[in-house]
């Protein structure tokens, strides 16, 4: 009876301490320990009362951290949290046997399920890979830094091992068992992680200095696509790009869909974005809605490269689309979504191509006896809104040479709440797993640099605020044409814990057939 009335009061201990590890509070620590009251919660329990268990606490979880999506559509918010919360369901199911049964094999099989549900959370369904665990250590810049091994499942793997060492000390005290083997083996690892940390810290990164200003238009959303408000947004970034053209920037990025219409109806649009880019002598980069007029009359959310003399260079037509915001999947099935949003959804197409843009920059270099000018070409990629969350997006950018990483978004739609800092930690990630800057530019913020440690810094403020208020501000990056064992490998590290899970999943499987067939 004991255990069953204490049952509540983990499932909200851990809720918390999983919340509390985000934005909007971001105490990172307590992510280390906030997985040992879930253990508590289904030490005991059959397999499916474990997953009921589990799957309240994920579903309190979530819906204490996507609360934003409330702005957009609040039986989508619901809706959304009730299904991420399946994937702490099946981790409590699947885990049972193993709390129920510590041994120095559960102590790696248990993080293992966790990974092999987070690969599969950001991969299913079109993929939310939103507030991974790992995420909530992006400020921890010494453990994230294997990142750029193992990607982020790395990070979250650490984290689930020490709290499933956590949770058998604790287990193995109260029966008197004391076992020094969990907590041991526990710090060992951390601590050589933490110690790659320290050490990749301490690299210096060299290459050639680019310097980038990022634009905040401060744009409200009713105003974005109301034709009344055309003028004063176009007007409002020429003012922004003039004022960061004093600090002679190489490229200046605005957000996504920054441009209030389309290029291809004609008027002076294209005409006066190529001569801001002339004016300012740099490139810029825009976000647009695309229109191609070809037979099928596609749309695309679209980024467009101006180079310094106003000529349109290329364009990016962003991959990975949000589902029920960017289109409709099976429209004739789920065209009824459309009635729970507080916007209109889109009717996007997918772009197809990894599209590196180049421009070209200029340098005078002098020593003490010569002078010579340095012409260098520039590689960088777009992600667009949210595939920043996707590192294999990211990594495929940088595998086709791209230098740097643009993210340009508009998280407008969330109000004045904790999406963009959340938001922020995937592109962090991205900047470790590939070791190169990424530089953020969005609607309403937050728009900042983040070098190739995962520092952030650069962002755009006014009056100690930096969402919801309008400004630029430029920063020199570093070139790099780093190649790191993620970028090269992948998500190698995913795809062995899913082998381990898997192994795991069989052998008890098999344990439970052997004791079924027992008379």
């Amino acid at each position: 009876m004991r255990k069953i009335t204490m049952i509540p009061f983990f499932v909200m201990l851990s809720s918390v301490l999983l919340i509390i590890s985000f934005p909007d509070f971001n105490l990172w620590l307590f992510a280390w320990v906030g997985l040992v009251p879930l253990f508590f919660a289904i030490d005991g329990q059959k397999p499916l009362k474990a997953f009921m268990t589990a799957y309240f606490i994920g579903a309190l979880f979530f819906l204490g951290t996507v609360y934003w999506l409330i702005h957009v559509t609040l039986p989508g918010m619901a809706a959304a949290a009730l299904y991420l919360a399946v994937y702490f369901g099946i981790f409590g199911l699947t885990i049972s046997f193993a709390i129920n049964r510590p041994s120095y094999l559960s102590l790696f099989t248990v993080p293992s399920v966790w990974v092999a549900l987070e690969y599969a959370r950001s991969n299913i369904f079109s993929g939310f890979g939103w507030n991974l665990l790992a995420h909530s250590q992006s400020s921890n810049l010494i453990m994230i830094q294997i990142a750029d091994i193992t990607g982020s499942y790395g990070v979250s793997y650490l984290i689930v091992l020490v709290n499933t060492a956590v949770f058998f000390a604790i287990k193995s005290a109260r029966k008197r068992k004391y076992s020094t083997f969990y907590p041991a083996i526990a710090i060992v690892i951390v601590f050589f992680a933490a110690g790659y940390g320290i050490l990749r810290l301490n690299n210096i990164f060299t290459g050639m200095p680019l310097k980038v200003a990022v634009v905040q238009g401060n744009i409200a959303q009713h105003e974005k696509w109301d034709s009344r408000f055309q003028r004063m947004i176009i007007d409002k970034y020429e003012t922004l790009t003039a004022a960061s053209a004093k600090e002679s920037p190489d490229l200046i990025v605005w957000p996504e869909t920054s441009v209030p219409g389309f290029f291809s109806e004609g008027g002076d649009l294209q005409r006066r974005i190529s001569v801001l880019a002339r004016k300012a002598n740099a490139a810029l980069l825009v976000g647009e809605p695309r229109q191609d007029t070809g037979d099928e009359d596609l749309y695309y959310n679209s980024a467009t490269l101006f180079d310094r003399s106003g000529k349109e260079v290329a364009v990016y037509d962003k991959i990975h689309l949000v589902p029920f915001g960017e289109f409709i999947p099976a429209r004739n099935l789920f065209s009824f979504v459309e009635k729970f949003t507080k916007s209109t959804i889109g009717d996007f197409s997918a772009g197809k191509e990894y599209t590196v843009f180049n421009f070209i920059v200029e340098r005078n270099q002098k020593g003490e006896t010569y002078s010579q000018r340095l012409i260098k070409k520039v590689r960088f990629s777009v992600l667009i809104c949210f595939e920043d969350i996707f590192p294999e997006i990211a990594r495929q950018f940088v595998k086709k040479g791209a230098n740097f990483l643009v993210n340009i978004t508009n998280d407008a739609w969330f109000g004045n709440t904790c999406a963009p800092y959340q938001h922020v930690q995937n592109s962090v990630y991205r900047a470790v797993e590939n070791r190169v800057n990424v530089i953020r530019s969005a609607n309403t913020g937050l728009s900042c640099f983040i070098d190739q440690k995962g520092r952030v810094f650069g962002t755009v403020t006014s009056g100690g605020k930096s969402i919801f208020v309008d400004g630029y501000r430029t920063e020199d990056i570093m070139l790099t044409n780093t190649r790191t064992f993620y970028t090269v490998y992948g998500d190698f590290f995913a795809y062995l814990c899913i082998l381990i899970a898997a192994l795991y999943v069989l052998a008890i499987a098999g344990i439970q057939a052997k004791s079924a067939r027992r008379p």
